[in-house]
């Protein structure tokens, strides 16, 4: 086994869902679940994700994160040798001798993933013991978890969801009936900055938010813990919480104008806040968004979209572009339909929504190239041979790695489906 460092030395019940899904035979992943890596790395300044997998593993993550040459990411790939899969090592012995020399060169990692990919669940690695072996060789000193990227078991989008749900256990506890807020899914700095003032301003908290930026800074979590999600692939995570007593908040996505004050207005109600109050504190940052988002309305009103599966985000942004921005929904594909986190966003949906549940590509993309949309969202492989065809399309992927959460961030995620429509708007001759 060896080590490639990437270039360089980071119970309340939701809504029922009503409306009439249409569901693939095909398998639901879309994409690798290691992909999460690259940004849960970015959130968690003090945490080292190393992967135990092949140089398949290693190559998609430098492809995915983009890291240059100079810079010191917190992630790597024990490569997983011949000598590994034909058992001629001892490939425990091979992990924890990789670990100490990871450890020796950052000896700033306070919390390390070993995460699973692929190879390593074939060949059934228990990373789970080997997290527990190694916990215990560096008392106090680092804590190991292990969880599954695998694409065997997840969407791309699904890694988070993993790690966080590894990350659960080890929450300290909050005294019972204790009262405080607990915003779930990775966002931004500045986005979560925005959401801290506005909840300090209704008079919501304590506030806490998971992952925090610190590994080594867990969030308390108790009977009193109110949760809300901030990203809709946490379904694991959700249930782990639950499991421990807290609580989560039926509502829409941050995700435009309207989801972030349904959002937001969840906790408020949660909190006993007026609605008048409520409203006052919101009315300055929404009319701003408002005004901002106005210049891209007029390009995306009346433009047909259609979404392919990849994300797990396509929902609440669908509704955001159909109910904000006027765009028309000829389908929306999901990887898979959680009808209990998306049941308030499904509800928003223009009743008659083609909603898909998984993917036959070769169907969907009859049906796009029957249609013709203005814009398709689908995932890097199916972009350029659509844009060949004359079909304008946005990657999906970048709606995952762009700060897309909150009022202050809704003009800039009309822009990106507006941007690709512009552009083939200047190159016409």
């Amino acid at each position: 086994m060896s080590l490639a460092v990437a270039t360089g030395d980071t119970d309340v019940p939701a809504p029922s869902v009503e409306m009439a899904v249409a569901r693939a035979s095909s398998q639901r992943q879309a994409f690798c679940g290691l992909a999460g890596i690259v940004w849960l790395h970015r959130k968690m300044q003090d945490a080292f994700f190393l992967v135990v997998g092949s140089r398949t593993c290693a190559h998609m993550l430098q492809s995915a994160a983009g890291v240059m040459i100079f810079a010191a990411p917190r992630f790597a790939t024990a490569i997983m040798e011949e000598r590994d899969l034909a058992g001629l090592a001892d490939v425990h012995a091979e992990l924890d001798r990789l670990v100490e020399r990871l450890l020796e060169r950052r000896p700033d990692i306070a919390t390390l993933f070993l995460v699973g990919s692929c190879p390593s669940e074939v060949l059934k690695l228990d990373l789970g013991k080997a997290a527990e072996r190694l916990t215990q060789a560096h008392p106090g000193r680092l804590r190991v978890l292990a969880y599954s990227g695998s694409g065997l078991e997840t969407s791309f989008t699904q890694g988070e969801d993993t790690c966080l749900e590894a990350m659960v256990g080890d929450l300290p506890s909050r005294p019972a009936g204790e009262r405080a807020l607990l915003v779930v899914g990775t966002l931004a700095d500045v986005v979560e900055d925005q959401f801290s003032r506005l909840f300090a301003a209704l008079g919501i908290g304590p506030l806490h938010f998971f992952p925090p930026r610190r590994s080594s800074e867990l969030p308390p979590l108790g009977s009193g813990t109110q949760v809300l999600l901030a990203q809709p692939f946490l379904g694991r995570t959700a249930r782990a919480l639950e499991a421990r007593g807290a609580q989560v908040l039926a509502a829409p996505y941050p995700i435009g104008i309207e989801g972030t004050r349904l959002w937001l207005g969840a906790a408020a109600r949660a909190w006993e806040v007026a609605e008048a109050r409520l409203a006052e504190i919101l009315e300055r940052p929404a009319a701003r968004a408002e005004q901002a988002l106005a210049r891209y309305t007029a390009e995306l009103a009346g433009k047909r979209i259609a979404f392919f599966p990849d994300s797990q985000l396509e929902i609440p942004i669908a509704r955001f572009l159909q109910r904000e921005c006027g765009m028309e929904l000829l389908e929306v594909g999901v990887p898979y339909l959680d009808r209990r986190l998306m049941g308030a966003e499904v509800a928003l949906l223009p009743t008659g929504t083609r909603l898909l549940e998984g993917a036959d590509v070769d169907e969907q993309l009859e049906r796009v190239r029957a249609e013709r949309p203005d814009l398709t969202v689908c995932g890097l492989g199916l972009a350029n041979p659509l844009e060949a065809e004359g079909l304008a399309t946005k990657w999906s992927i970048e709606l995952v790695f762009s700060p897309i959460q909150g009022f202050e961030q809704a003009a800039d995620l009309a822009e990106l489906f507006a941007r690709p429509l512009i552009r083939r708007e200047r190159l016409k001759v």
